[in-house]
């Protein structure tokens, strides 16, 4: 497989995300790490020093791991620019990596850019766990924005996005007996 910049869309989201991790991290609230993609590089432009090209070594898992206040999460970071979020978009290799991180009591979930919208939302693996099982046995392939929990909006404020406000919301349902 050839390495193109496919691999960049939704830089500039990964971009807010990494910010957001290192703020979190200098104020002591979460240490979460962006997970690299093995790449073997085939041709590098040795004046630039950049690879032009290359292929993937194996399939990667998930975008972010990391740990808040004790509680081991996991996700992946997904821009749509239609008025739904593709379910496509999602890897049968990350759908089980997440599982067995939710197995060991981690949080797992997408954080999803709707670009049309201006809007971020978090997405528990348990409902993508279900969206995802049904697009496979036939069903809907994508989840409208209208879908989405408000409740799980993630602000962007202040120059950071703070989906830390929308895990407390989570764990609050969880506490709650709502999920």
């Amino acid at each position: 497989m050839g390495f193109s910049n496919r691999g960049l869309r939704g830089s500039t989201f990964e971009e807010m995300i990494n910010f957001t991790n290192e703020r979190y991290r200098s104020n002591s609230l979460a240490i979460v790490t962006k997970v690299p993609t093995p790449i073997t590089p085939v041709a590098i432009d040795k004046e630039n020093r950049t690879i032009t090209l290359g292929y993937f070594e194996k399939k990667s898992t998930v975008d972010y791991i990391g740990v808040v206040q004790g509680i081991a999460i996991c996700f992946d970071a997904k821009e749509t620019r239609q008025k739904n979020f593709p379910i496509n978009n999602i890897h049968r290799h990350q759908i089980e990596f997440m599982e067995e991180f939710t197995k060991q009591k981690g949080i797992a979930f997408m954080l999803v850019n709707f670009v049309l919208y201006d809007q971020y939302f978090f997405l528990p693996f348990v409902q993508l766990k279900g969206l995802w099982d049904a697009a496979q046995a036939g069903g809907r392939k994508s989840m409208p924005y209208d879908s989405f929990d408000k409740k799980y909006m993630v602000e962007y404020r202040g120059g950071y996005l703070h989906y830390l406000e929308a895990i407390n919301v989570y764990l609050d349902d969880i506490d709650t007996n709502l999920i």
